[in-house]
């Protein structure tokens, strides 16, 4: 009896044991970190050959023919791929994953591998063409029909013509950037180059910095630190000016559109007419408060007509460039926020608006492709809720909208050649990551290529929830996340961290995996911490007046409705409110110094990384969208700066910032602590020395070990 008993116990112990869960290391929850890998959702990697869906493994390409359950063809294998490399002169690649499909019914696949660019066709077993890429070539822009590619080599643009032969399009001298991206990327600006239809002409952007003042980065590497100026223009100081140039291929000319003089004024959203002879771009004067769509003859340069123009009080944002339908060269799609969410709306060339294709409080995110036989758009939209994005067709002709797809979770696809298919990545909350083949035709599931197991299952996770309070102004739903510490006990007290960003365009809570929660959030669970995160006015997807009420009083709007959020917290029996702490980066960092300092009494600890502490050191373009000039808005700038507040602060607050920040300058945190010691406030101070806006690598691990070690020496208990 006593044998079996101890026999039972032993039994019990180790299904105890093998039932345990293990703890979160911060390697593992952190990019960057050595185990970081394991714990993120397992993927997969599908493109299109013409309406052929191909597997990419580093060592196989295979084809899937959508709707079927036959298995996978195998198309070609890494060691043959390697072998007709070889044949060619060339040398071998290591994976298959990168490969593209450029032409529907061809059978080359593109590689772009070991300094080169080249057509496989996989029937033949040979390289068909290639093209050099120059040593030192970056912004790289190869056009598929004309296999001509652009790019630049420093501060010039070049283009690398189909037969391997690079010419020089400008040859300016420093201090002029051409075929970059301007205006430090704001109005959704990622590029430079940008080729006709045909890719025989190529619109490029030529931006003059010579006027703009030099901000004094610092090389601390070398062995005796070097100077590297980084062009930065402040709020209401002197900007950069840009002209667009149309470089014509065959004759090797180039002339600039004639916009006039381009002194304060920003250029976006460049888009070709299908036949080639028309530019259309989006003006808009520095105060941002006016929008023009103005074609342009691209052959003479002359201003052709202004077709659509938008004014608003406060600012006017375009994001997107007009989009022709692909059955009708008289008509194209402009997407506006002008009633109030970025919707669809159909206009002829001669700008007269035809239809608003979507309409209703909620919003177009992007617009993803057309199916011409059916005559609609596809699109993702947040019409299922704020804080997912869904897929729909839209008729052109009648504005009816088709659903397609799983309607849970945050979405994004990418459209056969025809657009009969469509392959839909996505994840939900309790959805890691999922890939399906969704048939346009009946916007049904045909085929689950990737159903991925949940990568957290041995981890002790803590509870997550996400739900509604209302803003500052009584009537406004806000969304929050709330995760509850490991081994959470109703009846014992724990100290609190808000984690902050607030600022436009990002949203911190979604329905996908975990609601979008971070890695350091899930660490302070396990470490025996509440964190919220509150997505406050001002904040993205949820429309125009819900962003724009922060307009020139950035942090004073957002700031009320984080303290809902401490509210909140406060209700919660099981929340110690004289433990409050926050953290956020970049405006997340400006609202965590700002809350410490205008709140002084409620928050005992934060850490902000990479603030902004004053808006007059904020580059032109974001700052003055959002707080016009200093010198129109002087009362907002001084409201809204951290310098003025310096004296308030009463817990520990860290500041982090990178050594050589070209977004929020260190200029930044070296004057709020210039005004703490002139107004005898004591913050503590941590540099990455040669990081930028962020940390990366191994060094972002150290970087949350550092905020992690801040909050456990001041607020995990009474000091």
């Amino acid at each position: 009896m006593r044998r079996f008993f101890i026999f039972i116990v032993l039994f019990a112990t180790l299904t105890t044991m093998a039932q345990e869960k293990k703890p979160f290391t911060l390697h593992d929850l952190i990019p960057g970190g050595e185990t970081y890998r394991q714990c993120t959702p397992l993927n997969a990697w599908y493109t299109w050959w013409g309406d052929q869906c191909v597997e990419l493994d580093v060592d196989t390409l295979s084809l899937l023919k959508p709707g079927s359950r036959k298995p996978a063809v195998v198309l070609m294998e890494l060691s043959q791929v390697n072998k007709w490399l070889e044949a060619d002169g060339k040398k071998p690649v290591h994976s298959l994953q990168s490969v593209s499909f450029p032409y529907a019914d061809k059978p080359l696949a593109l590689f772009q591998a070991n300094g080169e660019y080249l057509l496989l066709d996989w029937q033949k077993g040979s390289v068909v063409w290639s093209l050099p890429v120059a040593k030192g070539a970056a912004n790289m822009d190869w056009h598929k029909q004309s296999r001509h590619m652009a790019y630049t080599l420093e501060n010039n643009l070049w283009v690398m013509t189909s037969d391997g032969k690079g010419v020089q399009v400008t040859d300016e001298p420093e201090g002029i950037k051409c075929g970059q991206a301007v205006h430090r990327n704001e109005f959704g600006i990622e590029k430079g180059t940008f080729w006709s239809n045909d890719g025989q002409r190529l619109a490029f952007y030529r931006m003059d910095e010579t006027m703009v003042s030099d901000y004094p980065q610092v090389d601390m590497e070398a062995r005796t630190a070097q100077y590297l100026p980084d062009k930065y223009p402040m709020a209401g100081t002197p900007s950069h000016k840009v002209t667009v140039g149309v470089y014509d291929v065959a004759t090797g000319n180039t002339l600039y559109l004639q916009a006039g003089d381009p002194t304060d004024r920003y250029f976006s959203n460049i888009a070709w007419s299908p036949c080639g002879q028309y530019i259309y771009m989006m003006e808009h004067p520095r105060e941002q408060n006016r929008a023009e769509l103005v074609r342009y003859n691209a052959l003479t340069g002359a201003k052709d007509a202004v077709l659509i123009a938008e004014e608003h009080e406060k600012y006017v944002e375009p994001q997107h460039p007009i989009t022709f339908l692909p059955w009708d060269d008289t008509k194209f799609v402009y997407q506006s926020q002008m009633d109030g969410f970025n919707h669809l709306y159909l206009y002829n060339i001669e700008g007269q608006q035809l239809a608003q294709l979507t309409r209703g409080e909620w919003l177009v995110q992007q617009l993803v492709g057309f199916h011409e036989g059916r005559k609609e758009v596809i699109v993702v939209t947040t019409e299922v809720s704020p804080l997912q994005s869904n897929l729909y067709a839209v008729s052109v002709q009648s504005g009816k909208r088709r659903a397609l797809g799983n309607s849970e979770g945050v979405h994004s696809v990418e459209l056969s050649a025809s657009a009969n298919w469509m392959l839909d990545r996505y994840s939900a909350p309790q959805t890691p990551r999922r890939i399906e083949l969704v048939s346009v035709k009946d916007g049904k599931v045909k085929n689950t290529l990737l159903d991925a197991p949940n990568p957290w299952e041995a981890f002790d996770v803590p509870e997550i929830t996400v739900g509604t309070l209302k803003a500052a102004d009584g009537q406004t739903d806000l969304y929050y996340r709330l995760v509850k510490p490991v081994g959470f006990d109703p009846a014992k007290k724990y100290p609190a961290v808000i984690y902050v960003y607030g600022g436009p365009h990002a949203q911190m809570i979604q329905n996908s995996w975990n609601c979008a929660v971070r890695g350091w959030d899930i660490y302070m669970a396990q470490k025996g911490y509440v964190v919220l995160t509150v997505d406050n006015r001002g904040s993205g997807n949820r429309g125009l007046a819900f962003e724009n009420c922060t307009f020139r009083q950035l942090g004073v709007e957002e700031m009320k409705d984080q303290l809902q959020g401490v509210e909140f917290l406060k209700s919660l029996p099981y929340v110690d409110a004289g433990r409050l702490g926050v953290h956020g980066w970049s405006f997340g960092g400006f609202m965590t110094a700002n809350l410490m300092l205008t709140y002084p009494d409620v928050f005992k600890v934060g850490v902000a990384g990479g603030p902004v502490t004053d808006w007059k050191y904020y580059e032109v373009m974001y700052g003055e969208r959002y707080m016009d000039t200093p010198q129109t808005n002087p009362e907002g700038y001084k409201n809204s700066s951290l310098l003025e507040k310096a004296g308030n602060l009463k817990g520990r607050l860290l500041v982090i910032h990178g050594g050589n920040d070209p977004v929020c300058v260190p200029q930044m945190t070296y004057s709020f602590l210039k005004a703490c010691i002139d107004k005898g406030t004591h913050p503590d101070l941590f540099i990455y020395p040669g990081h930028g806006h962020n940390m990366s690598g191994i060094d972002r691990v150290h970087l949350h070990e550092h905020i992690t070690r801040y909050f456990e020496d001041f607020l995990s208990s009474e000091f």
